[in-house]
């Protein structure tokens, strides 16, 4: 079914990629993808949308992309498309567990998750997004420095140097954050 979808979408008529590759290069990238927007950022309600999105851009310009940097390609898009989607509303903080309707076992495992997950969120949401695109690609989603340079479309000295800042600024935020408790969203300093 996915097949007939893909191919549907893509038009795989004039495609680059023969239809299993595609296939292969969605199901190889989707989940890396899905978490690089969460991890930029884009609220929880609108990540799926957000990653079809990407494919979509990707669906329209394939002939453009060169063999072989499909994958680069799909997450430079990924991080345009979360600079949009951040910028076109204001970020959202995420709800309350509803306890009562979960049927997953764990709530205090869940709960414990559900805090670092904020926690994150706030203290990422605090880096510059030039900062934060590099260090969520290293640190979250293990890209190497190379292909973060050729995703953000940056000199490989420039990335490194970005990574570093946001390094520092990234622990400067640990530390203020386990000092003062979550970093103020009111843009005022503690």
């Amino acid at each position: 079914m996915l097949d007939r979808v893909l191919d549907a979408q893509v038009g795989l008529a004039s495609a680059s990629l023969e239809p299993l590759e595609l296939h292969q290069l969605f199901k190889e990238t989707y989940d890396g993808i899905w978490r690089l927007l969460r991890g930029l950022g884009v609220p929880a309600d609108r990540i799926d949308d957000a990653a079809q999105q990407v494919f979509l851009v990707y669906a329209e310009r394939r002939a453009d992309v060169a063999r072989g940097s499909e994958r680069s390609f799909l997450f430079g898009t990924a991080l345009r498309v979360a600079h949009v989607v951040r910028r076109a509303g204001s970020r959202e903080l995420p709800g309350e567990i509803d306890f009562a309707s979960s049927d997953q076992p764990g709530i205090d495992e869940l709960t414990d998750q559900k805090r670092a997950r904020q926690v994150l969120d706030h203290i990422l949401d605090q880096l510059e997004p030039e900062l934060r695109d590099v260090f969520v690609l290293y640190e979250l989603e293990e890209f190497t420095m190379p292909e973060i340079a050729a995703i953000v479309e940056i000199p490989l000295g420039t990335a490194a140097s970005r990574l570093r800042r946001g390094r520092d600024k990234f622990s400067a935020l640990v530390r203020r954050y386990s000092t003062f408790g979550p970093p103020s969203t009111s843009g005022g300093e503690r």
